[in-house]
């Protein structure tokens, strides 16, 4: 077994990063302030949305954005199983009911057909994930749900610099939920943001975020007379650290050549993979291009080895890789829930591992991962 164990993903931060939460420490202000604001600017800039609102993790984000849509309890919202149990999670945490839907096999997102299969009386929203940072067709979906007369959400955890039909994802979104955990390309640390056109949204999602005040905490310090907050509504803490927020800025600034270097990868990943018989790589889909915040392999029933048996055949070579992407329906918080079939989800899910891919990635380390792969491949 190798000692240079290849991690599967590793943030690319450093002295920049390091520097600029110096300087916000050093500031006396390290809670959510002036620097919060402007990356709430630049990153909606980024997105091509008209407002961004930083928040403490993309949970959050997703909570407040069906808080926003006033959902509760009789309510339904149609979902992947296909994501990871947050997506699902935040339709409870409003009382809601979250409705699984199947999904894409080459892409393994929701489309106007699987959404259509499960939707019913009592569907109020959609809720539909670009996973592993391959955007779901969001033309056809939005579309779809203007015809259904229903809000679509977009949980964009992985997307940041992903495209569709050559615009960002998250461009024209009515509300969309990002994520900085450090498996994404632009971390925090931990935080989330929501991107929406909608100013009067905006506003009140800035309150729900610091308990509902009418005035936040940065703006009552800037006042040269008392302020006196009001609670306009019952709201939550879910605010985003100045620090945080220095060291996004930097992240954001990287982003560029972050995507770049993963899309460089995943190519030489295709071009080393391709030919392996019952292996099927992740791709662009028609409607847009990745970010490869994830890169993943699907195998066939032809394959010699199940996923579980090369994912510790990875272990042993020093490779740590990771089963796909989770279906929160087959979850024991899920295993009450009724849901319609959904074969293609157990199929990804059962089937699909993703490899190692960061910024700093050499080629000696993607050679050794296919070395592994193909040597598997040949059982």
């Amino acid at each position: 077994m190798s000692t240079d164990r290849i991690a599967v993903m590793i943030p690319w931060l450093g002295e920049e990063e390091a520097k600029a939460a110096s300087d916000a420490v050093l500031s006396g202000w390290v809670a959510q302030g002036p620097r919060v604001a402007a990356f709430e600017k630049a990153f909606a800039e980024r997105v091509g949305a008209e407002h961004g609102i930083a928040v403490s993790s993309c949970t959050t984000a997703l909570h407040l954005s069906l808080v926003a849509l006033g959902l509760g309890p009789g309510d339904e919202v149609v979902v992947p199983s296909l994501s990871f149990i947050a997506t699902a999670n935040a339709v409870r945490y409003v009382g809601a009911e979250p409705v699984f839907a199947d999904v894409d096999l080459a892409t393994g997102n929701l489309t106007p057909a699987t959404v259509d299969a499960v939707r019913t009386p009592n569907t109020k929203a959609v809720l539909a994930v670009h996973q592993g940072g391959v955007p779901a067709d969001v033309t056809a979906l939005r579309s779809a749900c203007a015809d259904w007369d229903l809000p679509l959400v977009e949980d964009a955890a992985c997307a940041i610099g992903s495209t569709v039909g050559g615009k960002p994802v998250g461009h024209g979104a009515l509300l969309a939920a990002w994520s900085f955990h450090p498996r994404k390309l632009v971390t925090t640390g931990e935080g989330g943001m929501l991107t929406t056109d909608d100013a009067e949204w905006a506003a009140r999602l800035r309150r729900l975020r610091e308990h509902g005040m009418n005035a936040s905490a940065a703006e009552r310090h800037a006042s040269n007379k008392p302020v006196l907050e009001q609670y306009l509504e019952v709201g939550f803490n879910y605010r985003m650290t100045d620090v945080q927020a220095a060291i996004g800025m930097v992240q954001l600034g990287k982003l560029d050549a972050m995507i770049a270097r993963r899309r460089e990868l995943a190519a030489r990943y295709d071009a080393l993979l391709g030919d392996v018989p019952g292996l099927t790589v992740v791709r662009d889909p028609g409607h847009g291009q990745s970010n490869f915040q994830s890169y993943w392999v699907l195998l066939d029933e032809d394959f010699p080895v199940g996923r579980d048996e090369l994912l510790g055949a990875l272990a042993d070579a020093g490779v740590s890789a990771r089963r796909g992407i989770m279906a929160a329906h087959l979850e024991p918080a899920y295993a009450d829930h009724p849901h319609a079939p959904l074969p293609v989800t157990e199929r990804i899910t059962r089937d699909s591992l993703i490899l190692p891919l960061f910024h700093t990635m050499t080629e000696a380390q993607q050679d050794r991962v296919v070395a592994t792969l193909r040597e598997q491949g040949r059982r």
